[in-house]
């Protein structure tokens, strides 16, 4: 699967999961990576991004993982931290 459809495949679960109560969340498009064969798209509530510096973004966001070659979207699990903390590994 290509980068962009991946992308587009996160978006769509992350519009799907978003609860009524919870403030607008968005992608940190600029912090997405691959690692591991998956795509790691930081997302958190618009206010948040735009609160921190650039930088910060990865370390303080929670991601949403595409697998690149089945397709399966899902979001990052406490145990699966080091994918987008160190994400060479």
């Amino acid at each position: 699967m290509e980068q962009d459809e991946a992308l587009q495949l996160a978006v769509a679960f992350l519009v799907d999961s978003q609860r009524v109560d919870e403030p607008p969340l968005a992608i940190a498009a600029e912090r997405v990576r691959v690692s591991n064969g998956l795509l790691i798209v930081p997302y958190n509530s618009v206010p948040h991004l735009t609160s921190l510096e650039p930088r910060e973004q990865l370390l303080d966001c929670w991601p949403i993982l595409v697998d690149l070659a089945r397709g399966e979207v899902r979001f990052g699990t406490l145990d699966e931290r080091y994918l987008w903390t160190n994400p060479s590994a």
